[in-house]
């Protein structure tokens, strides 16, 4: 008979703990043990999309801008700006004690290569560099931005904690192809990265770095503020069955579990000495993702015709459970409960699925049997069942799907291919995004509509009214454009949403101090 890890965690409940000597509670003091939601497989934050390497990223780069909680940023690298009247200059001075981890200066022009390489990377980024008419550094300390026409979102851009953040790296490396990823990694941040002690699929380690130094104002609210480290050491250590990371937490042998599976939360909330909760109520916008180079996704007629499947409450209980408080649906194209969120289109999602419907309107369409094949990341706690639903739906509607399971670096590198499936490409893949990377058209990398990103989706009207949005005098009109957006967004289907999800976090009560937002590693500290 299989034995559930639920099972296997209340076992392992029942076991004792030993006492440990007093060199490793010592270490207990020195050293904090995490375990990651997924192996981080890309160590370059600029070339990765994956969530675990822009929390990698926070911990050994800054950004000249940092965001709280609230979605505020505010100077981070930088000790502030001066704009000028007609709003065309911004001169952004960085502030004092900066070094990179090798010992150099943390010097302007860095900063200025650094926003050139994010740029070739990252939507919201291009946007600012097509708003640019110079970038520069005059002095050291100076990095000025000549616009051609005002840019007011300049410091939420470089101040995003969004995938794909703007990590500053010395210009040596910063100067190189964004489109390859990095293997050094050198930054400025409150750790340093310990390349020698990396087994890749096991562990990450990092260092306090000594030289850093926190800003002097404001308190620590996700990557705004100071940023005060407490621990020599942080020890990434990658669990790929979230049942055995969670007894490793209950038996002491790790600190801080990143993403708890929700059908573990009541044995782990009985436990006196473990806390969960839930750091980021944005939570994950969950998608699946579809190839538009290729039949039957290049067909909008096809895609379109899908939507009446997509059943977002079936997506969503698979991942989080039945508990209401931990799922969200319908979604569309915007993190609910933020300013760009509407209920244009949801009403196709509501209400019981029509699959018998649903395979006349595909056949009508011109979809004829076509293979269609589905990758899914088999090492995902939170992406597998998203695949398992995803298989389930497409077939329930008809199609022929051919599921593909793979670990979690092979799908993001598959993805990237433009092949016809015949020479291993794809044609659709499932994914989550926090929730903070759907806040707008400018940051949600999959709604741009370039034809840049894997699906490879186009839509010169797309990018007409993102346009229109980033032009936009006030709120109400960047909201009255997204409501645009949202309406072209379920008549062209660049992806499909299929629901959001709130993730805990479990931790024991001997550590203190974690932040709201995405993991982060300052302000921890021992209880």
């Amino acid at each position: 008979m299989p034995i559930s890890r639920r099972s296997l965690l209340r076992a392992s409940a029942s076991l004792p703990l030993l006492s440990m000597p007093g060199i490793v509670r010592a270490e207990a003091q020195t050293t904090l043990r995490f375990v990651p939601v997924i192996d981080l497989a890309f160590l370059d934050p600029i070339f990765s999309t994956a969530q675990v390497s822009r929390n990698h990223g926070f911990m050994v780069y800054d950004t000249l801008y940092g965001m709280n909680a609230a979605l505020e940023v505010s100077p981070q690298m930088v000790s502030g700006h001066a704009v000028s009247s007609d709003s065309r200059q911004w001169d952004l001075t960085l502030r004092d004690g900066l070094f990179w981890h090798d010992g150099e200066k943390v010097l302007a022009r860095d900063c200025v290569a650094s926003i050139r390489r994010w740029a070739g990377r990252d939507g919201f980024g291009a946007e600012l560099i097509a708003a640019t008419d110079e970038l520069s550094a005059p002095d050291d300390k100076t990095i000025r931005f000549r616009l051609k026409r005002p840019f007011p979102l300049l410091p939420q851009a470089l101040g995003k904690a969004a995938v794909q953040p703007a990590f500053m790296m010395p210009e040596r490396l910063a100067s190189q192809d964004p489109m390859k990823a990095l293997t050094e990694v050198v930054g400025s941040g409150p750790f340093r990265f310990l390349g020698d002690e990396r087994v890749q699929g096991i562990r990450n380690v990092y260092a306090k770095f000594e030289r850093y130094q926190p800003r002097a104002d404001g308190k620590p609210d996700w990557t705004a503020g100071p940023k005060i480290v407490h621990y020599d050491r942080v020890v990434w250590s990658t669990m790929p069955d979230a049942g055995t990371a969670a007894a490793a937490l209950r038996t002491d042998e790790q600190d801080w579990q990143e993403t708890t599976p929700h059908d573990l939360l009541p044995v782990l909330q009985g436990e006196g000495d473990i806390t969960t909760r839930v750091l980021d109520p944005r939570g994950y916008a969950c998608m699946m993702r579809v190839n538009h180079l290729h039949p039957p996704f290049d067909n909008p007629a096809i895609r379109r015709a899908l939507l009446g499947a997509i059943d977002q409450a079936a997506f969503m209980t698979a991942v989080a459970g039945s508990e209401p408080a931990y799922q969200y649906s319908p979604l569309g194209f915007f993190a609910p409960d933020t300013p760009m969120a509407s209920d244009v289109g949801l009403d196709v999602f509501r209400g019981p699925r029509n699959y018998d419907k649903v395979k006349a309107e595909l056949r009508a369409a011109g979809y004829n049997g076509e293979k269609v094949v589905l990758l899914v990341p088999a090492n995902s706690q939170a992406q597998r069942p998203l695949g398992e639903i995803a298989a389930d739906t497409m077939r329930r509607a008809g199609m022929n799907v051919e599921s593909v399971a793979l670990d979690f670096a092979a799908v993001l590198q598959r993805q990237l291919k433009k092949d016809p499936i015949d020479k291993g490409g794809w044609n659709a893949a499932v994914g989550n995004w926090q929730g903070i990377d759907w806040l707008n058209p400018a940051g949600n990398t999959n709604l741009r509509g370039e034809g840049t990103v894997a699906g490879w989706y186009k839509s010169e009207k797309m990018g007409a009214l993102r346009a229109q949005w980033l032009a936009a005098p006030d709120l109400a009109a960047q909201q009255r454009i997204c409501r645009d957006i949202q309406a072209l967004a379920f008549e062209e289907i660049p992806y499909y949403p299929v629901g959001l999800y709130k993730q805990p976090t479990a931790y024991r009560k001997s550590i203190t101090g974690i932040l709201d937002g995405t993991a982060v590693f300052w302000n921890v500290r021992p209880a």
